[in-house]
């Protein structure tokens, strides 16, 4: 299995491995040592919540390292396609709402608190993949389903 990823995704998450490895990694290493200094470690909350620190931090490290080792990075730029594939920036018209919107289709990582963002992995991603300007998708939701038209699309970073 691969992990799909912009440029700009792998850079966000090379950037999160050296913090978890330099900063938080050494944080906790320091706050293991104080705790130990306060002697039993049997009844020491403060060993123990750093413990329980150390194997997110970890886990967390693992997760990445995998993901990484695993990762297709995707130059945007470099496609040439002419219908929406990973990486495409495409312009949607919601029916619903009367209105225009950009979206652009990365990989799942990528998306953390951006609202123009979607995974390519996300149902509406997956609507997208394969379509060109002028095609209608509809989406499936919790609350019905969401008619948009592809108005554009381009292969830029947004």
């Amino acid at each position: 299995m691969t992990f799909p990823m912009t440029v700009l995704g792998k850079k966000l998450l090379d950037d999160e491995l050296e913090n978890l490895i330099k900063v938080e990694r050494e944080a906790i290493k320091t706050a293991l040592a104080e705790a130990r200094a306060h002697g039993d470690l049997k009844e020491n909350s403060e060993y123990h919540a750093a413990k329980e620190k150390q194997s997110h931090i970890e886990g967390k490290i693992g997760e990445i390292q995998h993901k990484l080792s695993k990762a297709q990075v995707i130059d945007i730029t470099k496609i040439k396609s002419d219908k929406i594939v990973f990486g495409a920036t495409v312009t949607l018209f919601d029916h619903r709402k009367n209105a225009s919107f950009t979206i652009q289709l990365v990989g799942e990582d990528e998306v953390q608190g951006s609202a123009n963002k979607v995974s390519y992995n996300s149902p509406l991603g997956k609507a997208l993949i394969g379509k060109e300007a002028g095609d209608e998708i509809i989406v499936k939701a919790p609350k019905g389903d969401i008619s948009y038209e592809v108005e554009d699309f381009s292969f830029e970073t947004p």
